[in-house]
C-alpha cells in the first residue's frame, strides 16, 4: 500500500551552515514518500547554490521581502505543496534520526487531530539558555492538547485539508503556529505533541534570549485575540449605601477598580436603594 504524500517545508534565509545538514537528515528518513520546499527568504551567502548542488530535487521558492512575515511564507510554500498532510521544519533544524518523520506522520489519521508538533533538542554549542528552555518546554511526555495552544512550526505536520479552511496569519511577525493553535483549538480540534518526533534546533524557541523578538511576542500573545475573552462576572451587594459630601456613592470607586479589571465582564450591583442606579 503506498504512503500519503508529505510536503516538507522548510523556511531559509542564510543557512549554508545547516541547510546541508537539515536536508540530508530528511532524506535518510524511512518515510519514502515526500516533497521537499524550499522557502528562501532573500539569503544573501549561498544556501540556495547549496540546494541546487547537491539536493537537485528541491523546489525553491523565493520569498523576497524586507519585512518577513512566516505566516505569509508558510501560506506560500504549502499553497504549492502536493502532499495530503504539510511539514514545517526551520532550515536550522535537523531530524535527530530517521523515524523523525514517520513519527510525526502516524499522530494525523484521526479526524480530531488538527496538527502534530515534536521534540526539540539543543547541541553542544547552543546556548546555556536555550538549552534550559527547550528541555523546560519539551518533555518526554507525549500529550494530546484540548486547551493549551502551545505549537511550533519548527517541527510540526497539519493536514493540507484544514489549512485550505484557516490559514496561518499573515499579519503577524511572530507566534503565527500559536495564533493558528489557538483557533484550531476553539473549533474542537485537538493537537499532539510527540517527543519521538525529535529534531536538533540550536538557538530554541527564544533565539538566545533576544530581548527585543520576545518582548514583541509577548506583545502578541496578551492581546485579547490570542487570550480568552473576559469570562468573569463581579456582584456587588450593597445595603445602606453611603453617600459622600460630594453627592457621590463612595461604592462608586469600588466599581471603579472593577472596570480595571480586563477579565471581568459584567458587574452586577445589588442594592436596597434605587438612587444608586443614577
Amino acid at each position: 500500500m503506498k504512503k500519503d504524500l508529505i510536503s516538507i517545508i522548510v523556511r531559509t534565509k542564510n543557512e549554508k551552515f545547516w541547510i546541508s545538514k537539515c536536508l540530508h537528515a530528511i532524506n535518510l528518513q524511512n518515510y519514502k514518500n515526500f516533497e521537499v520546499i524550499v522557502v528562501d527568504n532573500n539569503s544573501q551567502d549561498n544556501t540556495k547554490d547549496i540546494i541546487k548542488k547537491n539536493f537537485p530535487k528541491t523546489i525553491i521558492i523565493n520569498y523576497k521581502t524586507k519585512n518577513f512575515l512566516p505566516g505569509k511564507a508558510l501560506n506560500l510554500g504549502i499553497s504549492k505543496a502536493k502532499g495530503k498532510y504539510v511539514v514545517m521544519l526551520s532550515g536550522h533544524c535537523i531530524p535527530k534520526n530517521n523515524k523523525w518523520l514517520k513519527n510525526l506522520v502516524k499522530n494525523m489519521k484521526s479526524n480530531q487531530i488538527a496538527g502534530c508538533y515534536g521534540k526539540q533538542e539543543p547541541l553542544d554549542i547552543s546556548n546555556p539558555n536555550d538549552v534550559r528552555d527547550l528541555y523546560y518546554l519539551f518533555g518526554k511526555d507525549k500529550k494530546i492538547q484540548t486547551k493549551d495552544p502551545f505549537f511550533h512550526n519548527a517541527n510540526s505536520i497539519i493536514k493540507k485539508s484544514l489549512w485550505k479552511k484557516y490559514k496561518f496569519d499573515e499579519s503577524t511577525n511572530h507566534i503565527e503556529d500559536r495564533i493558528w493553535a489557538q483557533q484550531i483549538l476553539n473549533l474542537k480540534f485537538k493537537i499532539v505533541y510527540e517527543p519521538s518526533a525529535c529534531v536538533y534546533h540550536f538557538h530554541g524557541v527564544s533565539h538566545s534570549q533576544n530581548t527585543s523578538r520576545v518582548s514583541k511576542i509577548t506583545k502578541i500573545i496578551t492581546k485579547p485575540s490570542i487570550t480568552k475573552k473576559p469570562n468573569f462576572c463581579a456582584i456587588t451587594v450593597i445595603k445602606n449605601p453611603i453617600l459622600k459630601k460630594n453627592n457621590e456613592y463612595l461604592v462608586k470607586e469600588a466599581i471603579d477598580d472593577l472596570l480595571k479589571i480586563k477579565k471581568i465582564a459584567k458587574i452586577f450591583i445589588v442594592t436596597d436603594d434605587i438612587k444608586i442606579r443614577k
